[in-house]
C-alpha cells in the first residue's frame, strides 16, 4: 500500500489533487468577489504559498485558468437581445452585462488589471469578453451585410470608442474615483455607450 501511494502513480495523483484544490480555491474567491492574492488562494486551498507557486508561477496564470469558462460566450450573454436590430439597445445591454460581471468578480478583475498594467506584454492574454460582446452586439450592422451597416473604417472606430466605455477600467473609474454606487456606475457607462453608438450611426 505504501509503495503504491508513494510510487509514480501515487505522486501524480497527489499532484493532480493539489493542483485541483488550488484551482478550486481560486474559483471560490473569484465567485465571492473578494480581494485576490496568492497567499489568500493558498490559505483557502490549505497549502503553503510556496506550493501554490510551484503549480502556478504567478497570480495571472492561475487566474487565467480559474476564469476559463466563467464568462459565457457572447451569443449566450446577449441572448435576450439576439433578435434586436437596434444597435443602441444591443450595445447598451452588452455594456450592462459586462459591468455587472465586473462588479460580481471585481476582486479577480482588479488583480488581473493590476498584474497586466505592470507587465504590459501579458495584457493581451487577460481573460475577458469585452471585445467579444462588442463584436457580437454590432455584428448585424457590419457592412455590406446590413443596409444600416457602417463602413468598415467607421465600424472600427466605433468599436475602439466602445472599448474604452464597455470596460472594467471605466467601471472602476466611476466607482473608485467618481464615488458612484455600482448600479449608478453601470448606468452611467451604459448611457455613454448608447450615446457613442447612436452618434456613430447617425453620422
Amino acid at each position: 500500500m505504501t509503495t503504491a501511494l508513494n510510487g509514480p502513480g501515487g505522486r501524480a495523483n497527489q499532484k493532480a489533487r493539489t493542483r485541483a484544490a488550488i484551482l478550486e480555491a481560486c474559483g471560490e474567491l473569484v465567485r465571492s468577489g473578494a480581494e485576490m492574492s496568492m497567499p489568500e488562494v493558498a490559505a483557502r486551498a490549505m497549502v503553503s504559498e510556496a506550493t501554490a507557486y510551484r503549480y502556478f508561477p504567478d497570480l495571472v496564470s492561475l487566474l487565467q485558468e480559474a476564469l476559463e469558462g466563467l464568462w459565457p460566450a457572447p451569443e449566450q450573454a446577449l441572448g435576450p437581445v439576439a433578435d434586436s436590430r437596434d444597435p443602441v439597445q444591443r450595445v447598451t445591454f452588452a455594456c450592462q452585462y459586462l459591468l455587472r460581471g465586473v462588479h460580481a468578480y471585481q476582486g479577480a478583475v482588479r488583480a488581473m488589471i493590476s498584474s497586466t498594467i505592470t507587465a504590459p506584454a501579458q495584457a493581451r492574454t487577460r481573460p475577458g469578453i469585452r471585445f467579444g460582446l462588442i463584436d457580437y452586439a454590432l455584428a448585424p450592422f457590419e457592412a455590406p451585410a446590413s443596409p444600416r451597416g457602417l463602413a468598415p473604417d467607421a465600424m472600427t472606430r466605433l468599436k475602439q470608442h466602445l472599448a474604452v466605455v464597455v470596460s472594467a477600467e471605466a467601471f472602476f473609474v466611476l466607482t473608485d474615483l467618481c464615488g458612484l454606487a455600482p448600479d449608478d456606475a453601470i448606468g452611467s457607462a451604459a448611457s455613454t455607450a448608447a450615446i457613442v453608438t447612436s452618434a456613430a450611426f447617425a453620422s
